[in-house]
């Protein structure tokens, strides 16, 4: 209907129906370069999938309609039931038919980390609180594969395809989710301090079962089929497979207290629940709980460098539309020279964020080589620290780029803005993960040497990035609680030194060259936008994001 007193003009289209893969040079050309490029074609059409109305609609509605916690039925039975929209379901189920919950492990193949990986960061930017049970069941098969008696019952509803919302017993079920339970309110990320206590039912030791009484503070996510719990037993801090239903058929006693009200992840339900004699089966070994379940972590780790690399990524092309659309005084955003420098300076930040989280992904599937094995285990805690509180930064600046029109609801930009803090928290925040990153190479200073080899390989006499490999050498050498001190300063350095010789390797020579020159200058504050090579912006957004 006609507005009576104005027409609606000068307001960006929705951006929809469009390929979410083809439009991205940067992801096409990593997957080639990780080995993965066999899975091309099979993400051309998820790419046109998630990239139409309807499912990006799906993922407004997900999050519009938060889940909603029932404790008991209507004649009051407790029942610990949360209850989700159907858009829920539906993404989940797109998803599982990806096999994004168990790629590399249904059919490994080389590549097969890298193929998975660039399927999450498409989802990613659809919706991301769906990514949550689909990483902890991912997250999940290493460990559980470990105990061969537990898993042959568990594998073939871990492998399908097919997501199966049912609230049943586990032999009822097509399928399964995991997901953790670690953190309680005393401990947080010490999860040294857990008080959780497991009583032996039937014998003792891996594979026996307990009765786990205590609580957990962060419980995500409940609705799923089992969980990875860690509780005290005699030997110690044990990690246990907890499900949601007894064999017997009977509901397992783990009580919902109440779900999350969280800034984001609103679609999915985190929640605080009490062990009253639960069920669980010792996983690993007894009293090596924290390395059984640092194994998990390791992969959730890689997600959310995925996820919050997918973030940027959505956050970039809708602020690139936006500007291609939205003209201010006189001329299209996109064709003002300070704005067309922040958003090449974006560009070349969501560019070196995917590379990262792909040589990340395709070094999960080469454990044998120790110079990959590095990368898995050195860089993925800074790549974790440094994207993740990136996206934070870089989904405000697109937000900007929106103006008044990005800070309400009604668009993408306040629920990306929203997604953005919590990978920079979950599975261990900034300072957990710089720390982390000092003791991994502690602990393989062989892989750590092969490393920092590798990058001055990739840098080739570049002289920025052999400046940055200096200065982190120099505070690999300072003593250890002036090291620990400047844990995060090495983390950056590490981290901005991989993505500068990825992009070297990899990228268009002057493409590389401009975030070399934006990136290793020492200012690892500085905002967005203040890019010199400016005769290259144009060329810099126009691969970057191939819209309309």
């Amino acid at each position: 209907m006609p507005w009576p007193t104005h027409a609606v003009t000068n307001q960006a289209p929705e951006l929809q129906d469009y390929n979410l893969f083809t439009t991205d040079a940067a992801l096409a050309d990593a997957l080639a370069q990780n080995g993965a490029g066999w899975h091309a074609e099979r993400l051309q059409g998820l790419g046109q999938a998630l990239g139409s109305a309807a499912m990006l609609e799906l993922g407004a509605l997900a999050n519009r309609h938060p889940p909603e916690l029932r404790t008991h039925d209507r004649v009051g039975n407790r029942i610990d039931a949360v209850e989700f929209h159907p858009s829920w379901h539906q993404l989940l189920a797109s998803l599982r038919r990806e096999g994004l919950h168990a790629l590399p492990f249904i059919a490994p193949r080389p590549g097969a980390q890298a193929a998975r990986a660039a399927g999450y960061f498409l989802h990613a930017q659809v919706e991301s609180g769906s990514l949550c049970p689909t990483t902890m069941t991912y997250a999940s098969i290493p460990v559980l594969a470990g105990e061969p008696a537990l898993f042959a019952t568990l594998r073939d509803k871990l492998f399908s395809l097919e997501h199966d919302a049912r609230d049943l017993p586990l032999a009822q079920k097509k399928s399964m989710l995991v997901g953790m339970g670690m953190t309680e309110k005393q401990g947080g990320s010490d999860v040294r301090s857990n008080t959780t206590t497991a009583t032996p039912l039937d014998g003792e030791g891996r594979g026996a079962s307990y009765a786990l009484t205590g609580h957990k503070w962060f419980f995500s996510a409940p609705m799923c089929d089992a969980h990875l719990v860690l509780a005290r037993a005699d030997e110690g801090l044990s990690c246990f497979f907890v499900p949601r239903w007894r064999n017997d058929g009977s509901k397992n006693p783990i009580l919902i207290q109440r779900l999350k009200d969280k800034l984001g992840n609103q679609s999915n339900s985190s929640s605080e629940v009490e062990f009253q004699g639960a069920t669980g089966v010792m996983v690993g070994e007894p009293g090596r709980g924290i390395p059984t379940i640092i194994e998990m972590a390791n992969y959730t780790r890689l997600d959310c460098v995925i996820g919050s690399a997918g973030l940027m990524r959505q956050a970039f092309v809708q602020a690139a539309h936006h500007a291609r659309h939205r003209s201010a005084f006189g001329r299209l955003l996109a064709g003002q020279p300070l704005m067309r420098n922040v958003l090449a300076d974006l560009a070349l930040e969501s560019e070196a964020a995917t590379r990262l989280m792909m040589k990340l992904a395709a070094a999960f599937d080469q454990a044998d080589d120790p110079l990959q094995r590095a990368w898995r285990r050195i860089v993925t805690p800074a790549a974790k620290f440094w994207v993740c509180k990136r996206a934070i930064e870089f989904t405000g600046e697109c937000m900007e780029v929106w103006g008044g029109n990005g800070y309400v609801e009604t668009g993408p930009m306040a629920r990306l803005y929203r997604e953005a803090p919590v990978n920079s928290i979950w599975e261990g925040s900034g300072n957990v993960m710089c720390l982390d990153v000092l003791r991994a190479i502690g602990r393989d200073p062989e892989g750590a040497m092969l490393l920092l080899g590798d990058l001055r390989d990739a840098a080739d006499g570049h002289a920025g990035l052999l400046a940055l490999l200096g200065g982190l050498q120099r505070d690999l050498r300072a003593a250890p609680d002036e090291q620990e001190a400047l844990a995060r300063r090495i983390a950056q350095r590490l981290v901005l030194a991989a993505q500068a010789a990825l992009m070297l390797r990899h990228a268009p020579q002057d493409v590389a060259e401009a975030f070399a020159a934006s990136r290793l200058d020492g200012e690892g504050g500085r905002v967005y936008g203040t890019m010199a090579a400016t005769a290259l912006q144009q060329r810099i957004l126009d691969r970057a994001w191939a819209g309309v």
